[in-house]
């Protein structure tokens, strides 16, 4: 009840913050505009800085699509609170891009957003995606919007390939490779200079939470579950009540105990791991497949000797990574806006045109002779990427595309390629949460301070704060405040699923 309490307390604060956000998204939006361009409004989140009103890249989006695009850009810190004011008024634009939790399935349960699943074999492009990207935004089994698809999986490891070489390393694959790699790279002197200034591995706060955990993602190569398992007899174990999840806890603790994993990772921001990563000093981190590319470049501007390379993070047999949702994102539509299934058809054609080729390109690689030049038949090279990173990237990042569907192939340095290729390949080996499209009412309620007791008894458990006995007394009280509740209710949902 309390925890209730206070996520009302939360939502009428937010209120207050977006009364002008809300403005303009009212019943008006919905009259179509002269000369029978449709208008769409859209709520999304900014990336960068927001673009210019009247842009090229807008432009021709809205000359291609023969759309009038309204769109307000949210920024990223306030993103969900404002989404959830949104959606907790009714006032919402005709698209709202929103995140698969509980606060929107439960929206999506309540009818607040169309169904659209049995309409998507009737647009080429979107009925042209792998399943997968769309089982993973069911509801109930059912689909209420189009997901802003990404990677099924690219749990990577990115290290310094000199460093490597130098000292004879392999990319670690067990708890103990793990540990001797990082210890080498922290006490060998890699970097030459005489002094003891390398890290093997940073971590920084918020490293066990969400999709992008690292202890996940580590777990997860190791042998255990992503997030949840599920037992022969249909019950419902969390990740950290594993075996291998706990080696990697136990790793981490040993790394901490030795001075071996910067000792402030719990309060350490990533802006500042990510500068020690830029500047050389780190040898070895766990990213996304493509970042490899961005981490060379960065390496570079500091050391342009050091060599940046990338390798699945796929464990001792080579076939286990921590599979993801799919998507950065859904884009919704709400019934208090889009009045009727008519014009529900209008904005998935508008959504399904953005994967033509023409408008696929210019999502991916932005425009020719301004962001990209020509170099073959169906290739083309970046000729401005910072450009296009100003420019394009904010549309990109909001709405579909799939990497090699509709567009030309990107000439890219050879680690850009290998980037793409391995998340490519890191698909067929993606481990999924079992949980992921479960419904439990207590984890829609109470899951976020839940899960934040975990993450701060693992916190507590790699410093040294509390023993092993100390670490079970927490899980029991996670399975006390609601957790063995939750485990309950997900079982119960996929075996109805199931049947």
């Amino acid at each position: 009840m309390k925890a209730t309490k206070k996520k009302a307390v939360a939502v009428l604060s937010t209120l207050a913050l977006v009364t002008g956000l809300l403005a303009g998204c009212g019943s008006d939006e919905s009259q179509a505009a002269e000369g029978g361009v449709q208008n769409v409004s859209i709520a999304i989140a900014q990336v960068g800085d927001v673009p210019s009103k009247g842009n090229e890249v807008q432009q021709k989006i809205e000359a291609y699509t023969n759309t009038k695009l309204d769109i307000q850009w949210i920024p990223a810190s306030a993103y969900n609170d404002k989404i959830n004011v949104m959606i907790a008024s009714s006032d919402m634009p005709k698209i709202v891009k929103v995140q698969y939790n509980p606060t929107v399935t439960s929206a999506m349960r309540n009818d607040v957003f169309w169904e659209v699943g049995p309409l998507l074999k009737d647009y080429k492009n979107l009925s042209a995606q792998n399943e997968r990207f769309f089982d993973n935004i069911k509801v109930e089994g059912k689909i209420y919007g189009v997901p802003v698809f990404s990677d099924i999986a690219r749990a990577t490891v990115i290290y310094r390939k000199d460093w490597f070489e130098k000292l004879n390393l392999k990319v670690p694959a067990t708890p103990d490779e793990w540990y001797e790699t990082i210890k080498t790279l922290a006490t060998s002197d890699p970097d030459g200079d005489g002094q003891d200034n390398t890290f093997g591995l940073m971590l920084f706060k918020k490293y066990n939470e969400d999709q992008y955990s690292f202890t996940t993602r580590l777990g997860v190569s190791f042998g255990a579950p992503n997030k949840w398992k599920v037992e022969d007899d249909g019950s419902f174990t969390p990740e950290f009540m594993t075996p291998e999840y706990m080696q990697v806890l136990d790793l981490l603790k040993r790394l901490y105990d030795e001075k071996l994993l910067n000792q402030d990772f719990a309060v350490f921001d990533s802006t500042e791991a990510e500068k020690k990563y830029d500047s050389g000093v780190v040898g070895i981190r766990v990213g996304v497949a493509q970042n490899g590319k961005s981490q060379q470049e960065r390496l570079s501007k500091n050391n342009p000797d050091g060599v940046v390379d990338i390798a699945g993070l796929l464990g001792a047999n080579g076939d286990r990574v921590a599979g993801q949702t799919g998507n950065s994102g859904i884009l919704a539509f709400p019934k208090s806006t889009v009045k009727s299934e008519e014009e529900l058809k209008n904005l998935l054609s508008f959504l399904d045109k953005l994967m033509d080729p023409e408008m696929a390109t210019l999502l991916m690689r932005g425009m020719e002779d301004k962001h990209y030049t020509k170099v073959g038949e169906d290739q083309v090279e970046m000729s401005d990427f910072d450009a296009f990173q100003r420019e394009v990237k904010p549309y990109r990042d909001n709405l579909p595309y799939v990497e090699g569907y509709n567009v030309p192939r990107l000439k890219d340095t050879e680690l850009g390629e290998k980037g793409t290729a391995l998340a490519k390949e890191l698909a067929e080996h993606a481990v999924p949460n079992p949980a992921l499209t479960l419904y439990s009412p207590t984890y829609g309620d109470r899951g976020a301070d839940l899960d934040q007791v975990i993450a701060d008894a693992q916190t507590k458990y790699i410093m040294g704060k509390i023993d092993q006995s100390g670490w079970e007394k927490e899980i029991e009280n996670w399975g006390n405040a609601g957790g063995n509740k939750i485990r309950e209710e997900y079982a119960e949902d996929y075996k109805k699923q199931a049947q």
